[in-house]
């Protein structure tokens, strides 16, 4: 007989709010922004790499905080918690402001090509 799933964890939004602002602080903690940098120099801005290298530390940052609230330390913990984030996005200012800072933290800033230099047309 196989075992029931695990119980999704369910948040309210006030600790969603909580356990997101303790995500974006373990960012903070110097053996964590050290790991994240070594991953991000060694991707060398390189989109590809970055999934490859600068991710899985992410992810793993992400998941020692979040297994403390029930959600699994697998990557699949850090997924739920962040289906669970975005259904409260639209729904509290404060959460949508850290979601953004949270993806800032993860994603290297994106470089736009200056006006006028796209592809010329003939």
């Amino acid at each position: 007989m196989a075992s029931a799933p695990a119980q999704q964890p369910t948040l309210t939004v006030e600790q969603a709010r909580v356990v997101l602002s303790e995500v974006i602080q373990a960012f903070s903690v110097p053996e964590n922004a050290a790991r994240m940098e070594e991953a991000r120099e060694s991707a060398c801005n390189d989109m590809g790499k970055m999934l490859q290298l600068v991710l899985p530390v992410a992810t793993q940052i992400q998941q020692e905080v979040i297994k403390a609230y029930g959600f699994n330390s697998e990557g699949e913990g850090v997924l739920k918690f962040a289906r669970l984030v975005k259904v409260y996005e639209t729904q509290d200012p404060e959460i949508a402001a850290m979601s953004v800072k949270l993806k800032s933290l993860l994603l290297p800033p994106l470089s736009t090509p200056p006006i006028g230099s796209g592809i010329p047309t003939s």
